[in-house]
């Protein structure tokens, strides 16, 4: 039996290769839409890809699985569970096998059994995994968004990112009993989920790439509570906002993934072409890191910066009906630009520059705008003085847990929906854990018009860290979780 784990840092999002090395075939599990890897991997492993399929509707990465299959001309299997708004669209036109619990299909000797696991979504599946040539008892279980490591997958994103009021706690209930049927599990049978840390998926995953049942039923928090009605009051407290384009994904991975060619090179742009886009209102997003934007940046440009939460960020600011143009370092950077932005479905990108385009700029009499970074203790000073108003840009269950006294939160990702609530009068300081997503808040801000704005640089962290007043203001149910982590 072979195992490959293929995982994307900045989707937190693991897939699978499971294949008998005697047969020289396998299947591959939940696919992102950078589908060469897993050929390539099959290749390496002298395995033919003979299946392919997915635990759920994903919402937070556009799916390969129906593009894999067609490349490699393997069986695409595919949920049949949930009621028909959650039924693959493209299923029919895409030769795909139907399945539902308690189905089962091989590849050589392994057997894959299918487990309906519902909660992060009606139509969530589980698969359970045996080598037959070596036990006739399972060894493990893929459970793409059911379980994680430390966590459970979330079942509030129909009603907050898709917009389906009444769902999230008829979900929470599903995804009670899918646990206690899971608990029924040997407590030896290994879990391989599908995300780890970084994933917004739940609130409160490890890196830790794989685990057992029995490890889970002791230290997860969601086993140690046997109340229906107590675990959904905690599944659903503290999660964190959901991506706006969660809800796109979602959509598009039911419908129907478009293709796209991850060789393609966008045309360059200049500053011309800049300065037309900025006027017209087409988005200008620079990903260069935050402290080289903070240095010097083309007015009316947002800052989203090519690291490892960059998918996230581009989910929340970056539209999917229309075009848009990109600065990045160089041309490496604006390969990765293009392809994180594949991955998330993000295909409209009409151009892209290089940071030589900045001397350009200022070449041609245009002036570089910068964002004025401030430490903890100074800021100290000024709120005492009243010099300044800040705004936390982290998520509600962060500054619940802890934030500067009186400071008003308004999610980075709510900051164009929110902007009501943002001062007009006086310096705004906004604030976040270490100074990342302010840094991006603080673009947005400028690109909507708001001039005096500055980044309390080193974060929440920083200020808790000088030992600065801070205020608490956790819920009954997150206080009841954090208890339990």
């Amino acid at each position: 039996m072979i195992v490959r784990r293929f995982f994307d840092v900045k989707l937190a999002q693991t897939s699978y290769l499971i294949a008998c090395g005697k047969a020289g075939v396998g299947v591959v599990i939940d696919p992102n839409r950078d589908i060469e890897q897993y050929v390539e991997a099959a290749e390496a492993e002298g395995i033919r890809i003979a299946s392919v399929t997915e635990t759920h509707i994903h919402a937070d990465f556009v799916s390969g699985a129906r593009a894999l299959a067609e490349q490699t001309g393997a069986t695409l299997y595919l949920s049949d569970e949930g009621d028909a708004n959650w039924k693959y669209a493209f299923a029919k036109a895409a030769g795909a096998v139907l399945v539902r619990d308690g189905d089962e299909f091989g590849v050589g000797n392994i057997r894959v059994q299918v487990i309906h696991t519902p909660g992060h979504t009606p139509e969530h599946v589980s698969f359970l995994i045996t080598d037959r040539a070596a036990a006739a008892e399972p060894i493990g279980i893929v459970t793409g968004d059911f379980v994680f490591v430390g966590d459970v997958g979330r079942p509030d994103l129909l009603e907050r990112a898709a917009n389906l009021e009444g769902t999230m706690r008829t979900a929470a209930r599903s995804l009670f009993a899918s646990l206690n049927r899971f608990k029924n599990y040997p407590d030896w049978l290994q879990i391989w989920p599908g995300h780890g840390a970084g994933s917004a998926c739940g609130k409160g995953l490890s890196s830790v790439p794989h685990s057992t049942v029995g490890y889970e039923k002791r230290f997860n928090w969601a086993f140690s509570i046997t109340d229906e009605e107590t675990f959904v009051d905690a599944v659903l407290d503290g999660q964190p906002e959901p991506p706006k384009y969660f809800a796109n994904m979602k959509r598009v991975n039911k419908l129907g993934v478009p293709a796209f060619d991850f060789g393609a090179v966008p045309p360059r742009a200049g500053i011309a072409a800049i300065r037309q886009a900025l006027k017209s209102g087409v988005p200008v997003v620079d990903a260069r890191l935050a402290d080289a934007f903070a240095a010097g940046h083309i007015p009316g440009t947002i800052n989203i910066p090519l690291n490892k939460s960059f998918n996230t960020w581009a989910g929340w600011f970056i539209p999917y009906d229309a075009p848009f143009l990109l600065i990045a370092a160089d041309a490496d950077a604006v390969t990765a630009t293009v392809r994180d932005l594949a991955m998330i479905g993000l295909d409209r990108v009409a151009g892209a520059a290089h940071r030589d385009v900045l001397d350009a700029w200022t070449a041609d009499g245009g002036a570089l705008d910068t964002i004025p970074q401030i430490l903890a203790a100074e800021l100290a000073e000024r709120l005492r003085n009243g010099s300044v108003t800040v705004l936390d840009v982290r998520g509600r269950a962060e500054w619940e847990a802890g934030h500067i006294p009186g400071v008003a939160n308004v999610p980075v990702g709510l900051l164009r929906d929110r902007f009501a609530e943002v001062p007009r009068n006086g310096t705004v300081v906004l604030q976040c854990q270490g100074g990342g997503r302010s840094s991006i808040g603080a673009s947005v801000l400028r690109a909507l018009g708001i001039r005096d704005v500055v980044n309390l640089s080193g974060g929440f962290r920083e200020w808790a860290a000088c030992e600065l007043p801070v205020e608490i203001a956790l819920t009954p149910a997150s206080a009841a979780t954090a208890g339990t982590k």
